[in-house]
C-alpha cells in the first residue's frame, strides 16, 4: 500500500516538474521581433525607435529595433542607395515602418507610391509586413496638413500597407491647448513630447488589444512631464 502511496506521489511530482520546467522555458526563449525603420530625421529625433522599444517592454513585447534614417533622405533615395534591399534580404524582419517628408504635393505623393510599390515587392518576397508612417508638416506649412494625411493614406492602402496614422494624431492634439508642445525648436521637427506621440500611435497600431489606459505617467517622463498632455494623447491615440 505505501508503495503504491508513493508511485502516486512520484507520478505528481514529475508531473509539475515538467509542467514548470516547459512554462519556464517558453518564457526565456521567447525570441523579439524585428522592426526596420527607414527615414530621416524626423524618425531619428529623439531616437523615436528606442522611444517605441521602451513602451514595447512596458507591454512585455520584445523588440529589436534597426534603425536605417539618414539626413534630408525620401524613399527615392534610400532605395537607390540600395541598403535597405540587402538589409531587408539579409535580416529576418517582421515590420519595415518607411517614411519621408509631410508629401503633401503631388511629386511627393507620387513618391510615396512608386517606391512604396518597390519596398512591398521585397517585403512580401521575405515575409516582412510594409508599413506607411505618416508624419506632419512644418508650422509654416500647417495649411498643407490635408495633402500629408491624404496622400500617406493613399499611398499605404494602393501598396497594401498598414497605416501608422501619427499626423491624425498629431493634428487632433494640436486643437488642443495642451502644456506640452510636439514641436522642436525648428518647428518641423519634434520635441521629445511629439516623438513619443509617433511611437504611441505606432504601438497601438502594432497592439491595438493592448489597453492604453493602464499606462502610468512616472514611466514615461523623460518624454511627456504633465498628466493632461499624457491622458489626451492616450484618449487621441485610441480615437484615431
Amino acid at each position: 500500500m505505501k508503495l503504491h502511496w508513493l508511485l502516486i506521489f512520484l507520478v505528481i511530482l514529475f508531473i509539475d516538474h515538467t509542467t514548470f520546467a516547459k512554462s519556464d522555458t517558453t518564457a526565456t526563449t521567447r525570441k523579439p521581433i524585428t522592426i526596420l525603420f527607414v527615414g530621416n530625421s524626423l524618425t531619428y529625433t529623439n531616437d523615436m525607435p528606442q522611444i517605441l522599444a521602451f513602451i514595447m517592454k512596458r507591454f512585455d513585447k520584445p523588440v529589436k529595433m534597426i534603425s536605417l534614417c539618414k539626413p534630408n533622405y525620401a524613399l527615392e533615395d534610400h532605395w537607390n542607395d540600395g541598403e535597405v534591399q540587402r538589409m531587408i534580404k539579409k535580416k529576418k524582419i517582421k515590420y519595415v515602418i518607411i517614411q519621408q517628408g509631410p508629401s503633401s504635393q503631388t511629386y511627393g505623393k507620387q513618391s510615396l507610391i512608386t517606391y512604396g510599390e518597390k519596398f512591398q515587392k521585397i517585403c512580401k518576397k521575405v515575409g516582412a509586413t510594409l508599413g506607411f508612417y505618416m508624419v506632419w508638416p512644418a508650422r509654416v506649412y500647417y495649411r498643407t496638413f490635408d495633402g500629408v494625411v491624404a496622400n500617406y493614406t493613399n499611398a499605404a492602402k494602393r501598396n497594401g500597407a498598414l497605416l501608422f496614422p501619427v499626423g491624425v494624431v498629431w493634428r487632433a492634439y494640436q486643437k488642443r491647448d495642451l502644456p506640452a508642445s510636439l514641436y522642436g525648436f525648428d518647428n518641423f521637427h519634434p520635441s521629445s513630447t511629439g516623438s513619443f506621440l509617433a511611437a504611441l500611435t505606432i504601438f497601438h497600431a502594432l497592439y491595438p488589444a493592448q489597453d492604453l489606459t493602464q499606462m502610468k505617467l512616472k514611466h514615461y517622463r523623460p518624454w511627456i512631464t504633465d498628466q493632461a498632455s499624457f491622458e489626451t494623447m492616450i484618449e487621441l491615440v485610441v480615437k484615431n
